[in-house]
């Protein structure tokens, strides 16, 4: 029969119905599926690698494969991958650094770096005047203790002429040991405690011994350092006693006025005898570069206490850094040494050429009483040099 074909197993070969091969079949359902890999890949990056894992275990589709995170994905399929495949992956893009920023303060300046001295700048510009200077004494326990120097120190300025009392406001009172510095708060605004190491000195130290010489090094030292911090100073001994204001005494021209153990009449001569219980010091170049002269001789001259030294290097220092050195009368700054007798005129009486506490508070209480009865008595008494010191005393004469 024409257009019949042949039948072979009951099967028709060559047949005008359409029927396409197995093997033709098998060839395009691969090529159908590459094809649709291919597209979900290039659709959806962070999704292909898992696909092709779901895809490939198991009769699942490609949607009924569980989602994972995509940096979870993207670097196990590549580790997958790679292991499978031999091939070289490039890492994956590493996720955005979280920036740790400093906290602003939004116009707030930082505090300042803390201050290797401690409150000491705090109390100094508290104390100073507004030329920046500064009185100042020193003192440890056993002259703190009630009825003691400190009592007849501040004594003296309240019974004082002239507003001497005022001073107290530019008083700067440096403590030794913790017991002068809680016994100061008590009674002053501007208390700064020293601390230091080697040395014990809540007791009086005896002149000239090893642990007086450390003290009056020590206070050297210190007030280079109120130097160099820019400030001038006036340093007392807690054993003078003020009466009128003394820096009506102190030239406009000197460098360093000191008062004097023995003054011979002129002030600017180097033949007077210095005493550093009561110094003036105007903060400079020069007068730092003195104090820094000044300590290298505590070695030079070992032994030696600070005055002694001063005495020993003012010929060359002064001459050196053309320093003003001022002597001060011992009419107007005076004491036991070489002591005024003109009550009209003193402002302050020093008990120097003194030893032992217990001799320089006999003699100071003889003092004030003898200025509590020249303040009370009449101007015409007082002016007509009626009243006198107590002589002999232990020290004064």
């Amino acid at each position: 029969m024409l257009g019949g074909g042949k039948m072979k197993g009951g099967e028709a070969v060559g047949s005008g119905s359409g029927s396409i091969s197995p093997l033709v079949s098998f060839v395009l359902g691969a090529a159908m599926a590459t094809v649709c890999i291919v597209f979900v890949m290039s659709a959806s990056p962070g999704r292909r690698l898992a696909d092709i894992s779901a895809w490939s275990n198991s009769n699942a589709t490609a949607e009924d494969a569980p989602l994972l995170p995509l940096q979870e994905v993207t670097a196990d399929s590549r580790s997958q991958l790679a292991a499978a495949s031999n091939v070289t992956v490039a890492a994956p893009v590493p996720a955005p650094v979280q920036l740790q920023l400093a906290k602003s303060n939004f116009g707030v300046p930082s505090p300042p770096p803390a201050s290797p001295y401690g409150d000491l700048e705090e109390v100094l510009q508290r104390a100073a005047t507004k030329e920046k200077t500064v009185i100042m004494t020193q003192i440890n326990a056993a002259w703190t203790k009630p009825g003691s120097l400190l009592d007849l120190f501040f004594e003296s300025f309240r019974m004082g002429e002239g507003g001497v009392a005022r001073l107290l406001d530019h008083l700067v009172i440096v403590t030794m040991d913790p017991a002068a510095y809680e016994g100061c708060q008590a009674v002053h605004r501007h208390c700064y405690f020293l601390r230091t190491t080697g040395v014990d000195y809540r007791s009086e130290k005896m002149f000239m011994s090893k642990d007086y010489l450390e003290m009056m090094w020590g206070r050297n030292k210190f007030q280079m350092t109120i130097l160099e911090l820019g400030y001038n100073f006036l340093f007392t001994d807690v054993d003078v006693m003020w009466f009128r204001d003394p820096f009506r005494h102190i030239s406009m021209g000197a460098d360093i006025a000191i008062s004097s153990d023995v003054f011979i009449g002129d002030p600017y001569s180097l033949g007077n005898f210095p005493n550093g219980g009561f110094l003036f010091v105007r903060s400079s170049n020069k007068t730092i570069e003195f104090y820094r002269s000044w300590q290298q001789g505590r070695w030079r001259f070992f032994g030696k206490h600070e005055q002694d030294v001063f005495n020993l290097i003012k010929h060359e220092q002064v001459e050196r850094l053309q320093l003003g050195v001022q002597f001060l009368d011992t009419t107007y700054i005076s004491g036991f040494c070489q002591l005024s007798k003109d009550l009209n005129k003193i402002c302050t009486l020093h008990a120097n050429c003194c030893v032992g506490l217990g001799a320089k508070m006999h003699d100071l209480r003889g003092v004030l009483d003898v200025w509590r009865n020249y303040t009370a008595a009449p101007p015409e008494d007082r002016r007509a040099g009626k009243f006198h010191w107590k002589l002999p005393g232990i020290c004064i004469h």
